[in-house]
């Protein structure tokens, strides 16, 4: 495909001058270790990729998916910063500091930061000779804001320049890696965003034909080129912001799927349930498909469909173009000759979103004009088309719930739609079990810490730069990747914004939040939790809900009314 000149210009510029934090390893390069890879998507739904059931075009991932190990249970916390704080750290999110977002409460369990009693897997991986470096969105660490909305809209829409987006302390590159581009904040202008930066150094402008997807697969590809030049594995984490809002695309991928949904959501929905059957991602008995959410409105009644299925189309193109840079990453591995020995790892930090950015207006992480000074359309009326720059727009409730076929609900819930996440673990050198193979065993973002660790030959410490380290909660995936049974999690636990759940082999209790009651489902055989059994099992809501608050109470959760 055709790379724009302005963007490669930048790239070149940027990387001549951008500045290492390396420094001397502890050991030495651990014979054979792999360089390990964990690229993650933002709001990406169960069902999105082709190799999980979507008609989205992911030849790549599929690829990857069709050579290694392809998870039909792993979990996630429900949202971006609280999931990537657990799968940073290998902890629970609230042990590590983020039990809701990014403000800092004063609560040991909602700082809003990592905590300095966690330690990331790069903090790890770089102490035992591994080669460290980011790309994409960190969402770990406090946001600093303008004392007036004035201002804050004025440093959002690129007028004024301020040199911190965090404490610096908190910044990728005093978190263990060495290298690191991306956006400091979660929500970003896809064609000029907010809050970039290289290293510690804030990118003040960005080229003509910027594209932030293609700017952090292209960078990782540099980054991986700059890495086997030195006699140690690596790691490196693509934190992607696609296909989070606002749904910003390139025209030519947005016509792939000018036409593909305008068919409308049932009729997605369905095939995409077909499909996922047909690969063997869900059996019908266990995954009966649940009920389409808010479907008093038929897509033939719809007054806006032009809109909607326009919204689908952007949302598509944005992991479209994704997949096509990570195919750029295969290749560059190809090119070096690291691929048999790489492990990567691709997931979703939640499920799809059923945000709708266009009610939010202008404030806080959401610009309000282009830094030509165009203004921004919020269209709460869908009277602007989603795509170009100039719209901060989503995909909304009905789409989302599709993007999680067969689940219900979406993002911030403890519901499977929340939870659940696409994941693929590919391995050449280290994947024994046969290709395009899958999992049902269950698995969490907290797991990756002991998998790399495990992976590399590494020690997770007791301490760490001077501070006591919480012990390890995740568990390895090793087992499951050599075709093996592993102990698992006897439980699984989630909160968020007063959303609960508690998992356990047979059953799942949850709630939507804090202040509404229990709802019971026997996971095993209805996974798309399509039937509340709580007055069947009182006996075991409360023994669920009792280990739920016991855990609650040692991590110090606080859960919202």
């Amino acid at each position: 495909m055709k790379r724009s000149i302005p963007n490669l210009i930048f790239l070149c510029l940027l990387f001549a001058f951008s500045c290492s934090t390396k420094t001397a390893k502890e050991d030495a390069k651990v014979a054979n270790a792999p360089n390990i890879i964990l690229i993650l998507a933002d709001d990406l739904g169960f069902s999105d990729l082709g190799s999980f059931g979507g008609e989205i075009q992911t030849p790549n991932l599929d690829w990857l998916a069709n050579q290694g190990i392809r998870f039909t249970q792993f979990y996630n916390t429900s949202r971006c910063c609280p999931t990537r704080a657990s799968l940073l750290t290998g902890l629970y999110n609230h042990q590590a500091g983020i039990g809701h977002m990014t403000t800092d409460t004063g609560q040991e369990a909602y700082r809003g930061h990592i905590s300095n009693s966690a330690v990331t897997i790069a903090e790890v991986l770089k102490s035992s000779g591994y080669s460290t470096g980011m790309v994409g969105k960190w969402h770990v660490s406090n946001t600093v804001v303008q004392d007036t909305p004035e201002k804050q809209l004025a440093w959002l829409n690129h007028q004024e320049h301020h040199p911190l987006f965090s404490p610096i302390e908190q910044y990728p590159t005093n978190r263990g890696f060495e290298k690191y581009f991306g956006n400091i904040w979660g929500v970003v202008d896809f064609f000029d965003p907010f809050s970039l930066v290289n290293g510690t150094e804030p990118v003040k402008e960005v080229p003509e034909n910027y594209y932030h997807t293609d700017a952090i697969n292209d960078t990782a590809s540099v980054y991986i080129k700059e890495f086997v030049e030195k006699d140690e594995p690596f790691f490196l984490y693509v934190a992607h912001t696609a296909p989070h809002w606002p749904l910003h695309a390139l025209p030519e991928d947005i016509e792939k799927y000018k036409d593909t949904y305008t068919v409308g959501w049932d009729a997605i929905r369905e095939q995409r349930y077909k499909k996922l059957i047909e690969l063997g991602i869900i059996d019908e008995a266990r995954y009966p498909l649940s009920e389409r959410w808010n479907n008093e409105l038929s897509w033939e009644d719809n007054p806006d469909k032009e809109f909607d299925a326009r919204a689908m189309a952007v949302h598509a193109a944005m992991i479209d173009r994704m997949d096509q840079g990570i195919g750029r990453i295969i290749e560059t591995l190809k090119e070096t000759g690291e691929l048999e020995n790489t492990l990567i790892v691709f997931l979703s930090d939640n499920g799809a979103s059923s945000e709708s950015s266009m009610r939010y207006g202008p404030g806080f992480d959401r610009p309000s004009q282009t830094r030509k000074g165009e203004p921004i359309a919020y269209p709460v009326d869908k009277d602007v088309m989603p795509g170009p720059q100039t719209t901060f727009t989503s995909i909304g409730q009905r789409w989302a719930n599709v993007s999680n076929t067969p689940f219900r609900y979406w993002k911030m819930e403890s519901f499977e739609g929340g939870v659940h996440t696409p994941m693929i673990a590919f391995w050449p050198n280290g994947i024994s079990a046969e290709p395009g193979s899958i999992s049902n065993q269950v698995g969490h973002v907290m797991d990756f810490m002991a998998t790399f660790i495990d992976a590399a030959s590494a020690e997770y410490p007791s301490d760490f730069a001077g501070n006591k380290i919480k012990p390890i909660a995740g568990k390895s995936l090793i087992p499951v990747f050599q075709d093996q049974q592993r102990e698992g999690h006897p439980t699984l636990f989630n909160e968020h914004e007063g959303g609960r759940s508690v998992r356990t082999e047979k059953w799942k209790l949850v709630t939507l939040a804090a202040n509404e009651p229990w709802q019971l489902f026997q996971i095993t055989e209805d996974q798309t939790e399509t039937k509340n059994v709580a007055g069947d099992f009182p006996e075991v809501v409360q023994e669920l809900d009792s280990l739920w608050q016991n855990w609650a109470k040692a991590n110090k959760v606080i859960p919202k009314p």
